[in-house]
């Protein structure tokens, strides 16, 4: 189940929407690495994780699904923003060299599909960011945020996918301790929850943030050749010659 986009620009609109953005921003950005000359795809609705990349990077895109819907961005210049099919994206094989996918893997129909496309558009070595709503946690549970819609999934679930679509897991990241309410004083203690969360390890995170590499080679399907194929013989019509000194 999608999420309307006018739905997602008044959550990241709203307080608590800002304290989000700053938490699941400053893990994501542990994992960015170095950007210079790259070119970086946002996949469902990451323009407030992609500003503070835009000017480092070669060029940035952010495409929304068509079942979202797409908004202008950035704001000033020329956009930068596309809708698209997420199962059939517009762009040529090995032409990105990192893709940051938020609110669109707990949202497509088919997330092996998607993580096969995102695969063919990276580069060798390319690398993907995913953030996806725990399982486990009160973000998932409640829909008074737009991480409360669609399929969470559980560290053991996101490693299985990753495996069947030729993505080799490199860091894990867990953040949102904080319940996903609206009241002020909880947004002010909002790096408390972090702090204590993050420093016990405890498994009530609210989100899921993985860095995965491309694998190189994907495996290929070993073909079963059938005995019966190789000894059955094989009859060579004799000579005409050899025919009529025949009896």
């Amino acid at each position: 189940m999608s999420i309307d986009i006018t739905d997602l620009r008044s959550f990241y609109a709203s307080p608590l929407g800002g304290v989000t953005c700053r938490y699941v921003g400053r893990a994501i950005d542990s994992f960015w690495g170095h950007l210079h000359g790259l070119r970086v795809l946002g996949l469902g609705y990451a323009p407030p994780y992609l500003a503070a990349v835009r000017e480092e990077c070669e060029r940035t895109i952010a495409f929304m699904p068509a079942s979202q819907g797409v908004v202008n961005w950035p704001s000033t210049g020329a956009s930068a923003a596309a809708l698209v099919d997420p199962l059939m994206m517009p762009l040529p094989d090995a032409s990105i060299d990192r893709v940051l996918v938020v609110h669109a893997l707990e949202t497509v129909e088919s997330p092996s599909d998607l993580l096969h496309e995102i695969w063919r558009i990276l580069t060798p070595g390319g690398r993907i960011i995913m953030v996806v709503p725990n399982r486990r946690g009160l973000w998932a549970r409640m829909d008074t945020t737009p991480f409360g819609y669609g399929q969470p999934y559980s560290r053991s679930q996101l490693k299985s996918l990753m495996r069947q679509t030729w993505f080799s897991p490199e860091g894990w990241a867990e953040t949102l301790y904080m319940p996903p309410l609206r009241n002020r004083l909880l947004l002010q203690t909002g790096q408390i929850w972090e702090r204590i969360g993050s420093g016990l390890s405890m498994p009530g995170a609210g989100l899921h943030i993985v860095e995965a590499t491309k694998q190189l080679y994907r495996p290929g399907a070993v073909r079963v050749v059938r005995r019966a194929n190789r000894t059955v013989p094989v009859f060579i019509p004799a000579p005409a010659s050899c025919v009529a000194e025949c009896p």
